[in-house]
Parts: C-alpha cells; structure tokens; sequence
C-alpha cells in the first residue's frame, strides 16, 4: 500500500505514544479529592485564606508544575488514567470492556480456550489487554493472552498480514519467546503465550510486579551484568527463561503499534530507519540493566560509573548528546556495499555449484541405469530385433529389384505369385510388431 493511500477501516490512526501536554488557565473549586501517592511536587496547602488572590495564583504556578512534571515522566504521561484526565474525547472508553467482546467473537469458532480473568496490572499500552487463559485440552498449563487494536503504523495489505499472524506460532528461535496461537479480523487481533510467572527483565530490575508502582517510582532493584537481550521495544518485551533472553510481542510491528520510546528518538532527525530505532532502544534497555532505573532524560548529559568501564562506553555511543546529533553506531555506506556485494557474489558462486551438482547427479543417475542388467537386456532384445528387421527389409528391397524384371526373384523366396509375396510381407510386418 502506498504511503498516501487511505488506511483500512478499523484502523487506530491515534499514536497513544505522543506526549500530552497540559496548561492551567483558570480556577475553580471543587471537592477535595485525593492524588496517587508518588513523589510529585503537589503545591502545599492553606487552611485559611485558601480563596485569596494571591494564594490562588500562586497555587496555580504550582500545580502548573504539577503537571509539566506529569507530562514530562515517559511512564505517567503514557498512562491510560492521566490519557483520560488530559484527553477525555479520546480515552473515554472501557478497553478492557472492549478486549473482552473482541475476544469472546475470536473463541467462537475456537472453543477449545477458555479466559480466566483479565491481568490488569501487565503492560502499558492503552489499546491492549492481557488475560489469563487455559485450554480445555490441558486446563492445568496457564497462557496468556494479548489483544490489541490496529496501530498508526499498519501498513501490511490484509492478506499479507493474516499470513504473517498465521506463521507466528511456527516461528522458532532460541531468543523468541515461544506463540502458542495467534489469529485476527478485520481491526484487531490477540497472541496466546505461555504465561511466564517471573514476570519480564524489568520486574527483575525493580523486583515487584504492578507495572505503575514498580516503574514510576522505584525503591528495589538490582543490575545484570550479562545476558544483554536485543532491545525490540523495552525491558518488559523480555522474558529470562533459564540463562537466556526471549522477545515478547514479536508481533507488535505487525499491527502497527508504536515504539514505547518513540516520543524520545522522534527527536533525533539522524535515528531515521528500524535499525537505527532498535539501536537506541537498546541504549534505553542496557542503561535500565546498568543503573537500575531509566535515564533521567535523553539525551543524558553524564554517565555515573558503571560496573563496568566498557559498558559506560557502549551507553555514551547510544545516548550521549553526540552520539544522537551524529546517529546511532553504523557501518559505512561504503562497506556496506561491499559486503552486499561480496554476499552476492559468495550466493551466485553457491548457486552454480549447486547447480553443477544438481545436473552430476542427474547423469550419475542416468549412467547408473544405463549400465543395470534389466537395461542391458532390454538393449540386446531391441538389437536382436533391429537385426532381424534389418535382414526382412534387406530381403524385401532386394525381391523388389527384380520383380518387375521377371518371377525369378519369387522362386527365390518359394513364391508363384506377386499376391503371395504381399502376404507374406504383410504377415512378416505383422509378426514384428507383435514381437515388438
């Protein structure tokens, strides 16, 4: 599909990653309510002459803060509560309420699954929604399930994606965490996993699980000194299985969901392709593996000391306010052409040499039944019948040579009649192709 066609029905064209912003233009007094209990600079308040001019402005200034440092935090400013505060025409709806329909109209022709109960406190994003499942064929094994709308950035024709969803479950890589079933219609689709106990790399980091508490605030964690996954999105699209890192939601990009950091290297004109995207998400996961938490803001202007002085190196080459002015680690244009031209050569070399084994192998075949004994009998029994044809044809042109002359050439062969030597030629004819 080109870039400007219109983009098919049932797709979410909102980017839920894009900041939200808030300013306060005036003032109005309302029910005490109570704000979640994180370390945010809420402006103090007056007992008395609370309603003062003054004071009124004053506290405006500090709830302005208030919210520029809302909006400001990645994690708070993604929030689906803080979404529906700052933007109630779009995020009004109950998307769980939603997830459930959509799912119960997937398992009707697929009966063999069963929801147990929505997980609530798993991921991040708006527009999708986890649940606990099992199948009736083995109800003891717990899965998970994931359902998510369409994003901004589908742009796979309908049926190259349904073939893309149908071969998710047979894909099989020692770093992708295994897809049990995966299916989806015209505006959505879910993934069924197994369900993974330990949680994600990041609930290793922070050491609890509610996704909220554990990411904005953090008061545990613990750094990993090895094992660095590849960086597809974030830390909770990594699973530790073992000793070994696996990939969560391998089909966000296929439904064209955005990146969590992508308000971050929107920023950057020279983070321009995947790879350079995947490379700063790296960046963003191997700081939370060093320090224990994100970085503060981006770029990040010093690197505090590391259990390791190459990896301080590896982190300053991603995040540094040099290394996004001049883009992600690269290889030269130059060698990369080379070496898609040596790949191409090291190809076409392989492919004439499969190709010239292909046709020895035909004529080694060939050869081989040449030289079998039910061919060398066949060949002596198709001799033996050359020969004998040949001596008949020998015999018949040469009674033709002299049977206009005189009958002379008849008594050669025992015969009075020209009509006896047709029959007998007719009978010799016949004879053979019988034997034939």
């Amino acid at each position: 599909m080109a870039f400007m066609e219109q983009p098919p029905a049932g797709k979410v064209l909102l980017d839920d990653t894009v900041p939200l912003t808030a300013v306060i233009e005036a003032s109005q007094s309302l029910h005490s309510h109570t704000i979640s209990a994180l370390s945010l600079p809420l402006p103090p308040k007056k007992l008395i002459g609370n309603m003062d001019r003054e004071f009124i402005a004053e506290r405006q200034k500090g709830l302005q803060n208030y919210l520029n440092v809302l909006t400001a935090n990645h994690i708070l400013s993604n929030c689906e509560l803080v979404k529906k505060f700052l933007d109630p025409n779009n995020y009004s709806v109950n998307y769980t309420e939603i997830a459930l329909q959509h799912v119960s109209m997937f398992f009707r022709s697929e009966p063999k699954w069963e929801v147990v109960e929505p997980l609530k406190d798993i991921g991040w994003r708006i527009r999708k929604r986890y649940f606990l499942m099992k199948s009736k064929n083995q109800p003891k094994e717990r899965l998970m399930l994931s359902w998510a709308d369409f994003g901004p950035d589908k742009y796979l024709s309908d049926k190259d994606f349904q073939c893309a969803v149908k071969l998710l479950p047979s894909c099989s890589h020692p770093y992708i965490y295994k897809i049990t079933f995966a299916t989806a219609n015209e505006s959505s689709a879910l993934v069924i996993r197994p369900f993974n106990e330990k949680g994600t790399l990041k609930d290793l980091i922070y050491k609890v699980l509610p996704f909220l508490k554990k990411y904005c605030n953090p008061k545990k964690f613990k750094t990993n000194t090895r094992g660095f996954p590849y960086g597809h999105l974030h830390s909770s699209n990594v699973v530790l299985d073992g000793d070994t890192c696996r990939l969560l939601d391998l089909e966000n990009s296929l439904l064209g969901l955005p990146s969590f950091y992508r308000s971050y290297f929107s920023q950057f004109r020279k983070i321009n392709t995947l790879e350079g995207v995947d490379v700063h998400c790296f960046g963003h996961l191997l700081y939370e593996m060093t320090y224990g938490r994100p970085p503060d803001s981006i770029p990040v202007d010093g690197f505090p000391p590391g259990p390791s002085a190459s990896v301080v190196a590896v982190l300053e080459s991603l995040l540094s306010c040099e290394a996004l002015k001049n883009g992600m680690p690269a290889m030269p244009t130059k060698l990369k052409e080379a070496l898609k031209a040596a790949k191409e050569c090291i190809e076409k070399r392989l492919t004439e040499e499969q190709k010239l084994i292909h046709q020895h192998r035909r004529l080694t075949r060939a050869q081989s039944h040449h030289g079998s004994e039910e061919e060398k009998k066949k060949r002596k029994i198709l001799a033996r019948k050359k020969s004998k044809l040949t001596a008949f044809e020998s015999g018949e042109e040469h009674l033709a040579k002299y049977s206009n002359s005189n009958n002379s050439a008849l008594s050669l062969f025992g015969l009075k009649k020209k009509s006896d030597y047709m029959l007998v030629r007719k009978s010799k004819i016949t004879e053979f192709s019988v034997v034939y």
